[in-house]
């Protein structure tokens, strides 16, 4: 059972007008003059109310930047001081923290690579005790949904309750065109098992390439999330990390009048009409799954079968013919070759597990 989280709604202390709520700025803060800059053009979008900058950059070269450290806090507070913005730093360890809190950043947000680590999740929740300081939670480097909700939940055990979600893509090994394969499903279910927990995407780290951001963040629009974290650099070009995805404060300001903001809910007629919908939805799905019990228990008789003839459960002409006569099948009626693949290898694999508790079956 998911144990209820106590957040704080968002618009209490972080008040916008309409989604997106934007998060931007450089990937780095590098020199005082590439903060400022970059600040004063992100302070004329209305859009953007928290100006977002890496002061401690954990990378996993010791070669590469690894940010200026402390000094570049001075220059976020004179962007405060300049700009009205609120201001959001990655912390790492009570240390960040203590460092950060001293000077007067808002909103502080935890790395995907610290949120991995329960030590370090404990240690930071400690270190803000007593300091009613939002946090932004980013997912983990890996798909691993338990991961992320359970640093949600150290830290709203440990008494935060402004928390945002930050969905930044996962790592994936497969060939793909983003950086950080996006995989919704995860941040979808984090979103059904939280609905009061605002989420956030980062498609400057989904994508790792400004040509896939404004599709990435309409995705996210579609999908309802509250807002975007999005890096730009006044140069990007002269980024000293990840250049290839940061974009101008003008881009910006371009791509974000391109989006579309679809309504979250509907007309009366739009309702009826979107319920009946669902409704076939809920009875298509209920067949589905009584099919697939049908199928399980033909699946038991077979194992039974082979059982008593001592036959080998995995036939492997029989399951190539399978998938080449499903996928024809499943392409023909308009289904994504992919999905029908993935929606085959996920029966296979129940089909064998089946079979091999009839085999291991005491008689």
């Amino acid at each position: 059972m998911t144990p209820p989280l106590h957040i704080t709604p968002i618009k209490s202390w972080l008040p916008y007008d309409s989604r997106p709520l934007v998060v931007s700025g450089p990937c780095s803060a590098e020199t005082e003059k590439q903060v400022r800059e970059t600040a004063l053009a992100l302070a004329k979008i209305p859009e953007v109310k928290v100006f977002r900058a890496g002061i401690w950059k954990p990378r996993t070269r010791p070669s590469a930047f690894e940010g200026v450290g402390k000094k570049g806090l001075k220059w976020l507070q004179k962007v405060k001081q300049d700009t009205g913005l609120l201001l959001t730093v990655e912390v790492a360890s009570p240390t960040h923290v203590q460092d950060a809190l001293e000077h007067d950043i808002d909103i502080l947000w935890i790395g995907a690579r610290t949120v991995v680590n329960p030590f370090s999740i404990q240690e930071i929740g400690e270190a803000l005790k007593g300091h009613d300081i939002p946090l932004m939670i980013k997912n983990p480097l890996n798909p691993d949904l338990h991961t992320w909700t359970g640093a949600i939940e150290r830290f709203n055990q440990l008494g935060i309750k402004k928390m945002v979600a930050v969905h930044r893509g996962f790592s994936f090994f497969n060939r793909s065109p983003y950086r950080n394969a996006p995989m919704w499903e995860i941040p979808i279910e984090l979103m059904c098992m939280y609905p009061k927990m605002p989420m956030l995407s980062d498609p400057s780290h989904i994508c790792g390439n400004r040509e896939l951001i404004l599709p990435t963040a309409q995705k996210a629009m579609d999908l309802e999330m509250t807002g975007l974290m999005i890096e730009t650099h006044y140069r990007p070009e002269e980024a000293l990390t990840d250049k290839r995805q940061q974009i101008t404060p003008a881009q910006l300001e371009k791509m974000l009048k391109s989006l579309v903001i679809r309504k979250e809910t509907g007309s009366p007629a739009f309702k009826t009409k979107l319920e009946g919908l669902r409704s076939e939805i809920d009875k298509l799905d209920e067949e589905l799954i009584d099919i697939l019990a049908r199928r399980m228990s033909v699946v038991e008789e077979i194992g039974r079968y082979k059982k008593e003839n001592r036959i080998t459960i995995l036939q492997l002409k029989r399951w190539n013919k399978i998938i080449r006569d499903r996928i024809e099948h499943g392409i023909r009626l308009g289904l994504n070759r992919e999905f029908v693949i993935r929606l085959l290898e996920a029966i296979h694999d129940e089909t064998i597990q089946k079979q091999m508790d009839v085999m291991n079956r005491k008689t």
